[in-house]
């Protein structure tokens, strides 16, 4: 949660491509808030490929008392947040993306990163960070739907495994074995965690050993092992997954509770992104009356995310060609495809940060 040194207020001002958060009270550490943004939507959410967090950092300490919203930092945005005093800028997409080989006054990004280390302002960019979040870019959009059930379509993985290691590895010790003898050497490894239970394998009782341990551990677990041939022959080594996140992650498989006709459900749409048009491509055979029951979606480009998906209708900012000339592959019985645009972007940007 947001302390209540800075958040939204009822007082905000409101502009077109930003906002401005400020307290009336008092101001917050910039660590402190970085930390409650994290709370809200960590950064282990984000694709890989994106550069997410703080992306500017003043030199420490560093107070912030008033925090600027935008969806885009340009350079108009940016002398708007220096008028506004803005401490910290929170922008969703990131202004800065590739890596720079030199800060000067070239370019404008490179005047973007000068002008905020010259006035003491932070840049931070949590994009696809808040788009897999359970109450982030995508569930918002879900929402605009209509009664639905909904599931993330590439879901997020826990940024840890919930146990020592990343493999497991499991064999059976009959109790004509030097039982003491195994148990001491495996724990003897750094990095192993072990556990034991009886058993009962081909009539005989058994002692069940799994242990849980680090890539380098793995070796060495083997090594030990192979050295018993009985043992060995009846080992299993598996690699472990970290946990999917409840309601977390890309994209957003939605199913109605009840089917509507096409042109409903672009009246939801549009009604809900507050726009007098959107773009759509109507599958083939189909008509504004078509039913629409499945709705995949995905905020920004869904090219990769909505790969293979089998939908009724496909929501999303633009499809772009993956690898080749052509369009994604998607449902070819879809009734059709609907773009948004950037312009489709909810401008109410603080509803995204907790309360």
């Amino acid at each position: 949660m947001l302390s209540s040194c800075v958040r939204p207020v009822p007082t905000t001002v409101r502009f077109v491509d930003s906002l401005i958060c400020s307290s009336s009270r008092s101001f917050m550490d910039l660590k402190a808030l970085l930390s409650s943004l994290n709370d809200f939507a960590s950064l282990s959410f984000a694709e890989s490929w994106d550069n997410v967090g703080l992306l500017v950092e003043p030199s420490p300490p560093h107070t912030v008392n008033t925090l600027f919203l935008t969806n885009d930092l340009t350079e108009e945005v940016m002398e708007e947040g220096l008028q506004k005093k803005a401490d910290l800028i929170l922008s969703y997409h990131p202004p800065i993306f590739r890596p720079m080989k030199r800060i000067t006054w070239n370019t404008w990004k490179e005047r973007l990163v000068i002008q905020a280390l010259e006035n003491r302002v932070g840049i931070y960019s949590p994009h696809t960070a808040y788009d897999a979040a359970p109450q982030g870019v995508n569930n918002w959009l879900a929402k605009g739907l209509g009664a639905c059930t909904s599931r993330p379509i590439h879901p997020s993985k826990a940024p840890n495994y919930p146990t020592e290691g990343n493999h497991r590895v499991e064999f059976n010790v009959s109790h004509t074995q030097a039982l003491d003898k195994v148990m001491s050497a495996v724990k003897g490894i750094g990095d192993v965690s072990v556990t034991s239970f009886s058993a009962r394998f081909d009539n005989e009782e058994q002692t069940r050993i799994s242990l849980n341990c680090t890539q380098k551990a793995l070796m060495q677990v083997v090594d030990f092992l192979s050295q018993n041939k009985q043992l060995y022959q009846k080992t299993e080594i598996l690699s472990l997954e970290k946990p999917l996140l409840l309601h977390t992650g890309m994209g957003r498989l939605c199913t109605l509770d009840e089917s509507v006709s096409l042109a409903t459900m672009i009246d939801r749409i549009k009604r809900h992104l507050k726009l007098s048009h959107i773009r759509l491509a109507l599958g083939v055979g189909r008509t504004l009356e078509s039913q629409v029951k499945v709705v995949a979606l995905c905020a920004g480009s869904g090219s990769s995310v909505l790969q293979g998906v089998k939908a009724d209708l496909y929501l999303t900012e633009s499809l772009k060609p993956l690898g080749s000339s052509n369009p994604p592959a998607l449902a070819s019985q879809s009734t059709g495809i609907m773009g948004m645009g950037h312009s489709a972007w909810p401008m109410d940007l603080p509803s995204y940060l907790p309360q």
